[in-house]
């Protein structure tokens, strides 16, 4: 029996617990930065088992464990995200969240629950792999800047030799898994604007400074970011969430508040998006008489798949299509942002989707609706593939 046969054997005899522990991490979801509990779960998950186990990771909730074979080889880190999202469940699932205006709508439940499975499987089989593999239970990727950012400030992966992870799409057949190489997703910015003017009475506004009309302008204005300031041979979006100016039919408002985000693949259109909006913060203030306070944050930085890691991982994953899955394709570029980003700025490896639409579903909920759901069969596609993968790097 082959080291694969015997690891996806295990991984069989474990898929019952690995549902039963999705549907725990489901029903229990907790805010980024604060999943103390599910933390806990993971921690206790480890217990008694030969491995070495650092909790509360770059400042959080992170858990790394170290599997080692004692044996010589690579350091190769798998990575799984657990925080969940402030969303009212609205799904009929008989385990949905527990937890009013909590819930697990990007599938961050079933993420922990594959690795914890396959990390199980692997520490089973330690002695017959080669290296150490470092499981990473990562919190706060949700909310900006990530947890993954503070995770590698840590110092903790600094001697990994390769990374990879996983992420759920139900919008993506249950079966197929999607890898693309280079940039992969967007890098992402947000930004809060308040422009302060002078409110008084609408029929009289010669006397205001109209912070209405102000951030009008600058809305519009705001579309030419793109258009003439960017390359047009680079994806870039520049977009307006909201516009808070809460009043009356008779008064012109004295304040408005915007809130934005940017979005790019490369980072000269990070910066050239950036010092665009800054100049036309400032004109605006020459133009209508207004104050404007710019908060800008640079969020996530471009996801680049490594290309040898990602043609390895393809090569790898096409020998097995039609059996534990049906095809590995070509992804697409996704102007989503992903903080797996800040483990691939510093080491090699690939990061994949697995298909996850539920069966019988032809338009399924995307992730973050509040009636998201996932077919559970996608985690064992999950555990079996990037298991492949790991024992398949491990030997190179």
């Amino acid at each position: 029996m082959t080291l694969k046969d015997t690891l996806f054997k295990k991984l069989d005899e474990k898929q019952d617990r690995m549902i039963e522990i999705r549907r725990h991490l489901h029903a229990h979801p907790e805010l980024s930065f604060e999943e103390h509990e599910t933390a806990a779960f993971i921690e206790n998950f480890y217990k008694g088992k030969d491995v070495t186990v650092h909790t509360n990771v770059g400042g959080g909730t992170a858990v790394v464990v170290d599997i080692e074979s004692g044996n010589p080889g690579k350091i190769i880190g798998l990575r799984a995200d657990f925080d969940a999202l402030p969303v009212h469940e609205e799904t009929n699932l008989a385990y949905k969240s527990t937890r009013d205006g909590l819930m697990h709508a990007c599938g961050h439940d079933a993420h922990t629950a594959y690795l914890l499975t396959l990390a199980d499987a692997l520490i089973e089989m330690k002695d017959e792999l080669s290296g150490t593999i470092r499981i990473i239970h990562q919190h706060a990727e949700e909310k900006p800047p990530g947890g993954a950012r503070d995770i590698v400030a840590s110092g903790i992966l600094d001697n990994l030799d390769e990374v990879y992870g996983i992420h759920v799409f139900p919008f993506v057949d249950q079966g197929k898994i999607e890898i693309h190489e280079a940039e992969t997703y967007a890098g992402s910015s947000t930004f809060d604007i308040v422009i302060q003017g002078k409110g008084g009475h609408a029929a009289m506004p010669q006397n205001t400074k109209d912070a209405i009309v102000a951030a009008s302008y600058f809305v519009t204005q705001l579309q030419t970011v793109v258009s003439r300031c960017t390359d047009p041979k680079n994806s870039v979006v520049v977009t307006i969430g909201a516009f808070e100016a809460p009043g009356t039919h008779n008064v012109i408002q004295g304040k408005v508040v915007l809130k934005g985000t940017t979005r790019y693949l490369d980072e000269p259109s990070k910066d050239i998006a950036y010092a665009a909006i800054k100049n036309q913060v400032e004109g605006l203030e020459k133009a209508f008489g207004v104050t404007v306070d710019l908060d800008y944050h640079f969020n996530y930085p471009v996801l680049y798949n490594h290309v040898e890691q990602t043609r390895a991982v393809r090569d790898i994953l096409k020998q097995s299509e039609g059996s534990y899955f049906n095809e590995v394709v070509e992804g697409d570029t996704l102007s989503g942002s992903e903080d797996f980003a800040y483990y691939l700025k510093q080491t090699p490896g690939t990061f994949y989707i697995v298909g996850a639409k539920p069966e019988g579903t032809a338009d399924p909920y995307p992730n973050h609706h509040p009636k998201f759901e996932i077919n559970e069969e996608s985690m064992m596609i999950c555990a079996k593939s990037l298991g492949e993968v790991v024992l398949s790097r491990m030997e190179r």
